[in-house]
């Protein structure tokens, strides 16, 4: 924990299966704009749920009150087992820079895009989106990664998450959740590199697509949840 970044490799989970969404004309599109909260969703839409939210409260389990980062390792001195594993958590954490909030702070800085066939595409998030309203575009039939730079403070984060959900034309055609995993508070980033992915392709694949993406931890607490379109075309837009 101690490195300048920790990084780790994830595996997605996609499926495709149809839901609502209302569509959007070419000039409502280029009027909205990357909306970024926490626990709502701010872009305008009114997509129905796609069932993350259902999922989340039945599998919740109410462990009792949180505590702060030092009033736990006081509490858990007299057990070896806990205190170790604490320990090997918290390797290189300053205490000192601990706050005495229970609730662990996690914030979301950025995304990057990662194809061997353009420089890496840093995004800072909340996103901006172009005059067309789009946050990003991507060439169809490319292959490329997804990256997120993320820092925890205050208190560890426990099974923290992150859910992707993507409309075109109003049907849903991906829902994709990863389990990142349990996270000690630092001073330095920490960068989650999802697995590789192929772009559709064709020219019933491209044109604009919605999306809407979260960042959940076991507790239910909600860190980032924002809504944006970005679109696939024949070619990567020029860098600006």
């Amino acid at each position: 924990m101690s490195t300048p970044a920790s990084k780790v490799i994830a595996s997605k989970d996609a499926e495709e299966m149809p839901s609502s969404e209302p569509s959007d004309s070419e000039n409502e599109l280029k009027s909205k704009k990357a909306g970024a909260s926490v626990c709502s969703t701010d872009a305008g839409e009114d997509e129905e749920d796609d069932g993350d939210e259902e999922d989340e409260s039945r599998v919740h389990v109410v462990l009792g009150p949180q505590l702060a980062l030092k009033e736990q390792l006081e509490m858990d001195k007299d057990d070896e087992s806990l205190r170790k594993w604490k320990e090997q958590l918290l390797a290189g954490v300053d205490l000192s820079d601990v706050g005495e909030n229970p609730d662990p702070e996690v914030k979301i800085s950025s995304l990057t895009i990662i194809t061997s066939d353009r420089p890496d595409l840093v995004l800072p998030i909340p996103f901006v989106p172009n005059a067309k309203g789009y946050a990003f575009s991507l060439k169809d039939g490319s292959r490329y990664r997804l990256k997120f730079s993320f820092t925890v403070s205050n208190n560890i984060v426990s099974g923290l998450r992150y859910t992707n959900t993507v409309w075109k034309t109003g049907l849903r055609v991906e829902n994709t959740k990863v389990m990142l995993g349990t996270f000690s508070p630092q001073k330095d980033p920490y960068t989650y590199e999802l697995e590789e992915e192929t772009t559709p392709s064709g020219l019933f694949a491209r044109g604009s697509y919605s999306a809407r993406t979260k960042f959940v931890d076991d507790d239910g607490r909600c860190y980032l949840e924002m809504s944006y379109y970005f679109e696939i075309r024949k070619d990567w837009a020029q860098a600006s």
